[in-house]
């Protein structure tokens, strides 16, 4: 079963493994670090259906439902990651 990366809830960690469609959407994904094998976290998410706030290679950024409808992802988590990078 795909998951995509709409489906995550706020703190859930996963790896990006394709980007549907192509052309200018796929392009702008990739140009925002969005690529296959990239893992990404959900920050937060707006209510009434509006954006995801994404946390990525050490960067935020704020996508359409729309776009993460697009964006298929594996192997979600639920341990945010400062954990992670305050136990190094």
């Amino acid at each position: 079963m795909e998951r995509f990366l709409g489906d995550l809830k706020p703190g859930e960690r996963a790896c990006v493994e394709h980007i549907k469609g192509g052309g200018a959407l796929r392009r702008r994904m990739m140009d925002m670090g969005i690529v296959p094998g990239v893992e990404l976290e959900v920050v937060r998410c707006a209510p009434w259906g509006g954006p995801l706030q994404v946390r990525l290679k050490g960067y935020y950024l704020a996508m359409r439902r729309g776009e993460c409808a697009k964006i298929i992802v594996t192997g979600s988590h639920q341990e945010p990651i400062e954990h992670l990078l305050a136990s190094r």
